[in-house]
């Protein structure tokens, strides 16, 4: 099972994501390491996850206003190595090449992540990964609604290799993770690497996940509570 560490950023700072409630968000605290500065916790997280890939959820883009571009820039360089997966709200590919513009030539790194709950019309959907073959796609639900003006749900053949089970009301909940929806979604596109999102407790939540198809997830709320020791490279 592949570990993607997240963060949630919120005003230039790192917050904790509970059930998908923005207006909730705090700034983190962590076990990890003091403070929510995004570089230092972006640093933390890739070394305890051995992992070369971070997820970043930009929640003032999400949340109408504009993106962190500058907080973005700073942590790939910091991170030269990076694959840096950014949900910035994109409605479009234009969207998403619009802040590549601001941050410059790091977001050659930049994997955008096109989520159902911002994509408006199929027509984006399909654009999208035309444009950005290496792009992600979220499919995102709550409370058993899926977040999908555009239909991405019901359109597979239009679905990127990759692409996440986006739980939102699990995020933050030590609920567990959404297996039903991951079996069922691997069960219409069997050749998608299905990325797990919200949930995740320990270990053997992970286990199961794997049993269930998953090829990696997203994880931020146990790492920090230190529920999920060191990965080994």
């Amino acid at each position: 099972m592949i570990l993607i560490p997240v963060i949630d950023l919120m005003q230039g700072q790192v917050v904790r994501a509970v059930r998908g409630d923005r207006k909730s968000y705090r700034p983190m605290v962590s076990s990890l390491c003091a403070g929510s500065d995004p570089v230092e916790l972006a640093r933390v997280l890739v070394a305890h996850c051995a992992s070369n890939r971070l997820y970043a959820a930009d929640l003032d883009a999400l949340t109408g206003g504009a993106a962190q571009a500058e907080v973005l820039r700073t942590i790939l360089q910091a991170l030269p190595a990076l694959e840096f997966w950014v949900d910035a709200g994109f409605a479009g590919a234009a969207a998403a090449d619009a802040l590549f513009d601001r941050i410059g030539a790091e977001a050659g790194r930049i994997v955008p992540v096109f989520a159902s709950e911002s994509l408006p019309t199929r027509e984006a959907l399909q654009r999208c990964f035309e444009r950005h073959p290496r792009g992600v796609l979220s499919l995102d639900r709550r409370d058993g609604q899926r977040l999908d003006p555009a239909g991405c749900w019901d359109a597979p053949q239009l679905w990127p290799t990759r692409v996440i089970v986006m739980t939102l009301e699990r995020v933050g909940a030590d609920a567990g993770p959404d297996l039903e929806t991951l079996r069922e979604l691997q069960s219409r596109a069997s050749a998608a690497q299905l990325v797990g999102a919200g949930g995740v407790r320990n270990p053997a939540d992970l286990a199961q996940a794997a049993a269930a198809g998953a090829h990696a997830w997203l994880v931020a709320s146990a790492l920090h509570d230190g529920r999920l020791p060191p990965a080994r490279d």
